[in-house]
């Protein structure tokens, strides 16, 4: 049936005389190396289409070898990402923070305090600040956006940080 062992395995015949010699030894090595919860059954099919998507380069020859090589890296890329998992499983999320009350109670004090001067603000000078810092907008887009020019943007902007400093200790912000 197989002519030349240098023949690529693309041939429907050819394929299906490969499957058929293969598939059981390749299921029964999977099995008795690795075990049924890495599914040999469906590595078999996965090997095989793998043959199938690479055929113009497996020579009949090599399609044994290329066959169990390829059937037990999957079973192996299989446990390492289950090692990770595991590992990941073992790690528990943090229950506490280090944080102090008094920081946590500061630094809602300092956020109720910075929205309220930001309320205060005149609204071209709080509505420039927030498209750029809280929405990420450039000046230019602010400026096309609000239909005035780019030195006026920049100037609501600055006067909104120069308030927010004065108002507010301690404030940074890029």
């Amino acid at each position: 049936m197989l002519k030349d062992l240098n023949e690529n395995v693309c041939e429907a015949k050819v394929f299906e005389h490969v499957y058929n010699t293969y598939s059981k030894d390749i299921h029964n090595f999977l099995y008795y190396k690795y075990g049924e919860q890495f599914n040999p059954k469906d590595r078999v099919q996965d090997a095989f289409i793998k043959l199938w998507d690479n055929c113009e380069k497996v020579t009949i020859s090599k399609a044994k070898s290329f066959l169990f090589t390829v059937a037990s890296n999957m079973v192996l890329n299989d446990i390492k990402h289950n090692k990770v998992v595991l590992n990941h499983q073992k790690i528990a999320p943090k229950s506490h923070t280090n944080e102090t009350p008094e920081f946590i109670l500061e630094q809602e004090q300092f956020f109720q305090n910075y929205k309220k001067v930001l309320e205060s603000l005149k609204d071209e000078h709080r509505v420039a600040f927030l498209l750029n810092k809280a929405e990420g907008k450039s000046h230019a887009e602010i400026a096309e956006f609000l239909g005035v020019t780019k030195k006026v943007v920049e100037y609501r902007i600055y006067s909104a940080f120069a308030i927010l400093k004065k108002e507010l200790q301690g404030f940074k912000i890029k």
